[in-house]
């Protein structure tokens, strides 16, 4: 969503007093699936600005959330929320609802992708050119050295390098660069997140647990019903035989052999096998027609 929109001039700037931004967009309700979907298939005809402020505000929590998971990167929080929500802005016109996903499972994309190109484009390290592994490594090596259980010191053990290099596809000289790189703009969680010496106001106060939050769970959830309505539906491209032998030998917690099979429909093992592999076959292009 561009300048001649009329949204991007909407207070949704956190950069004046970030405390009170957190605070305020608490005060938005996340919307019920069936009043995104109205609103979303509105707007698809409309591009009514009202419309856009309610699904905006809605998922601005959102946001904040994923900014959250880069704040070791040295840069402005209030900047990396600013331009997240300019990703936001633009998913809204590019959202097709009747599709059956959420918007903010569609919008997430958007947001991580603005985030993580105002972060590549504010590092010198990291320049055009550099490699798909090489970004990889930017957004993922601390991910991984929290898997790996690694302290943040300046240098990893040779054995550390190496998992994390052939992990990423990179050199362990790629991996040595990246992390002293990274060392050098760690941020603290408990910085304020204003000048004001009386807000009190720390970043990490705002930083969500693990535990997916309601936009994720539901677009967790939007997701399954999708998925299971696509294959209920393909399956309609099916005869009674072809299912059967489907559920019995894919679908159940104990799949039936082809022996078993090939005795109840008095057909060899290999043409219930066939009969399987065809069946999916059918449900793989039927999904994909529909989709």
């Amino acid at each position: 969503m561009n300048d001649s929109n009329g949204l991007v001039g909407l207070d949704f700037s956190p950069e004046y007093n970030l405390a009170r931004y957190l605070q305020n967009i608490r005060k938005f309700p996340i919307l019920e699936a069936d009043e995104e979907y109205e609103l979303a298939m509105l707007y698809q005809k409309t591009h009514d600005q009202k419309i856009a402020y309610k699904l905006i505000t809605s998922h601005l929590r959102l946001v904040v959330k994923v900014v959250s998971k880069y704040k070791g990167y040295g840069l402005p929080i209030a900047e990396m929320i600013s331009e997240g929500t300019l990703g936001l802005m633009s998913a809204i016109d590019k959202f097709e609802p009747e599709k059956g996903f959420r918007f903010s499972t569609y919008a997430l994309w958007w947001i991580k992708a603005s985030v993580q190109k105002y972060i590549l484009n504010s590092w010198s390290l990291v320049k055009l050119g550099t490699t798909a592994a090489q970004k990889k490594l930017f957004f993922n090596l601390r991910k991984i050295k929290n898997k790996l259980n690694v302290v943040d010191d300046r240098q990893m053990s040779e054995p550390v390098l190496q998992k994390i290099a052939k992990s990423l596809d990179v050199t362990i000289q790629d991996v040595s660069d990246m992390n002293m790189r990274l060392q050098a703009h760690d941020g603290s969680l408990n910085t304020a997140l204003s000048d004001s010496a009386d807000s009190g106001a720390e970043w990490m106060d705002f930083i969500s647990d693990n535990k997916p939050n309601q936009e994720e769970t539901y677009g967790q959830i939007e997701v399954m019903r999708y998925r299971k309505r696509l294959f209920n539906e393909a399956l309609k491209v099916l005869n009674s035989r072809e299912k059967d032998i489907l559920f019995k030998r894919r679908l159940t917690d104990k799949a039936e052999t082809l022996e078993d099979l090939s005795r109840s429909y008095n057909i060899s093992k290999e043409r219930v096998r066939q009969i399987e592999l065809n069946s999916i076959k059918k449900i793989s292009k039927a999904v994909g027609m529909l989709q």
